[in-house]
């Protein structure tokens, strides 16, 4: 299974694999579409999920710093977007005039009638690179005062700051209202790719039109989140492949060697939270332009140690592992709630295990196995991609066994 992807040491295998998952890709939501539209949307959601995976792969995989509060940073690029691209701007200014008459004019004067009144309504595409931005301070700002922290202290930190980060959007409605506090930010503008909305027009029941061709709008999204699925996976190997995504591996591996080899592991730390932060930031503008809402419950603690699941499970370091522990665990809800209760109906006329309790379930117990019967993940990584291989000096324990007794 790992050389399936593998272009250095198997090309032919890896182009062909290649091959048959780009066919299966393309054309996964036309055969999905036959038996509904959800099952596309599921596909939707679990690749905004990979995309988180993969930027905590970063901080996780890649440094070995163990991140419980990742979901932040997806907040933090939803609610950016929720501030830039709907009417919420004209509610934050209105209860800052309210507060604030001189301030609140002032800015109304700044912004002009029009945002004053109907919000900014920037595009997504501008919003992104902002979100990413932010996202990257905040994970650059959350990894600074952790930079001796290890292990469990990491982690409660982190958790910590999680935490702190929904708390905000919880309760950032008084006394000037940002966030709109529990009920969310709604009426979020969808994405536009050359002025067509990938959500369809007014009226269109949420059917792309381009001409003569059509197709749903879960589609659309399905494409797009996809192309940007492969662009972070590239991005992803090509750093892990760079003189940082190694100095990553060394720090991960043992920090004070790597610190007496010349490594700055405090500026490659800072990195690491900075740039696995930027990708919950894109992950977070795309999931609010695509749900149209956000809300404080999507960013509870149950959706990073979702996402860190997504990680541990699929191959801790390993990209492809990363990908199929995403859609694993991404999908598994939907599909128990499709097959699981109307099963249990018709066996026992009655609903026994609920979906969501057996989702739990079945979520610790293929942690405890996994960690148990393979704790390098599903599809871990082969150790030449970040040790030496045959072909380089071999260290002390690669050593055949006659040397070492010798």
């Amino acid at each position: 299974m790992s050389t399936l992807f593998d272009v250095k040491h198997s090309p032919r295998k890896a182009y062909t694999s290649f091959a048959i998952l780009a066919i299966v890709l393309a054309t996964f939501p036309f055969i999905a579409a036959n038996f509904g539209n959800s099952w596309v949307r599921i596909m939707d959601l679990a690749l905004l999920y990979i995309m988180l995976a993969l930027g905590l792969n970063i901080v996780v995989g890649f440094a070995g710093l163990l991140d419980l509060g990742y979901i932040a940073f997806y907040a933090l690029g939803a609610y950016m977007t929720g501030l830039l691209a709907s009417p919420q701007f004209a509610t934050v200014l209105e209860s800052i005039v309210n507060q604030y008459p001189t301030v609140g004019e002032s800015l109304r004067w700044m912004v002009g009638e029009e945002a004053a009144t109907n919000g900014i309504h920037l595009s997504v595409w501008l919003i992104v690179p902002l979100g990413a931005a932010l996202a990257g301070f905040f994970g650059a700002l959350l990894g600074a005062p952790t930079l001796k922290l290890r292990g469990d202290y990491l982690a409660i930190v982190t958790l910590g700051f999680g935490e702190i980060i929904r708390i905000f959007m919880n309760n950032l409605n008084a006394p000037i209202n940002i966030t709109n506090g529990p009920q969310g930010i709604n009426l979020i503008d969808p994405i536009r790719i050359f002025g067509v909305s990938l959500a369809g027009e007014a009226g269109s029941n949420a059917t792309l039109h381009i001409g003569s061709f059509s197709m749903p709008s879960v589609n659309a999204y399905y494409f797009l989140f996809l192309a940007l699925c492969i662009a972070i996976i590239f991005i992803s190997i090509r750093l892990q492949h760079s003189r940082l995504g190694r100095a990553w591996v060394a720090i991960r591996e043992d920090e004070i060697a790597a610190k007496a080899m010349g490594i700055n592991t405090r500026n490659i730390k800072l990195l690491a939270f900075a740039m696995g932060a930027s990708f919950g930031g894109v992950s977070g503008a795309m999931f609010a332009a695509f749900q149209g809402f956000v809300s404080p419950e999507s960013f509870s603690l149950m959706e990073s140690i979702a996402v860190l699941a997504m990680v541990v499970l699929g191959g801790i370091g390993h990209i492809p592992g990363v990908v199929l522990g995403g859609v694993i665990l991404a999908a598994l809800p939907e599909v128990l709630r499709h097959v699981v209760e109307p099963v249990q109906r018709q066996l026992f006329g009655t609903v026994l295990i609920e979906a969501e309790v057996l989702r739990q379930l079945l979520y610790g117990l293929a942690m405890v196995v996994i960690m148990l019967y393979r704790p390098a993940g599903i599809w871990p990584s082969p150790r030449h991609e970040d040790r030496m291989d045959a072909n380089s000096p071999k260290r002390l324990d690669d050593k055949e066994p006659a040397a070492l007794a010798a």
